[in-house]
């Protein structure tokens, strides 16, 4: 079930995961790490996207968002055959959903790194 947004809990996590991971933003990643495996993700899975390999567990829906994730932190947008990629698997929606979260988490990314914050230490 969606939580404040069309993506599925597991979906937005497995996308911030991966902006995460592009991005190096320790801080984003260890947030994240618990807040994945409680939307669903193994463990195995959140480990990998951590350590930008194959998933082989991801749904074919799930690999797309992840693959736009990825590219759209690198190149600041979607070719055409991305795009399309994405739109087969997600409504108009849910792909507009899906450029404003990694959008946001880019930012983030970019306020937690220059400020040099650590990640907070697990109780």
């Amino acid at each position: 079930m969606p939580f404040g947004g069309s993506l599925a809990r597991r979906e937005s996590e497995l996308v911030i995961l991966t902006v995460a991971t592009e991005r190096r933003c320790e801080y984003e990643r260890e947030h994240h790490r618990l807040l994945g495996r409680r939307a669903g993700l193994t463990p195995a899975e959140i480990e990998g996207i951590l350590a930008d390999e194959t998933v082989a567990s991801l749904s074919p829906r799930e690999q797309v968002l992840r693959e736009s994730a990825r590219v759209l932190v690198r190149t600041k947008d979607l070719d055409d055959v991305q795009w399309a990629a994405l739109r087969r698997m997600t409504t108009e929606r849910e792909a507009i959903e899906l450029l404003l979260l990694v959008g946001h988490y880019d930012v983030l990314a970019t306020t937690l790194t220059t400020l040099r914050l650590e990640p907070d230490k697990h109780r």
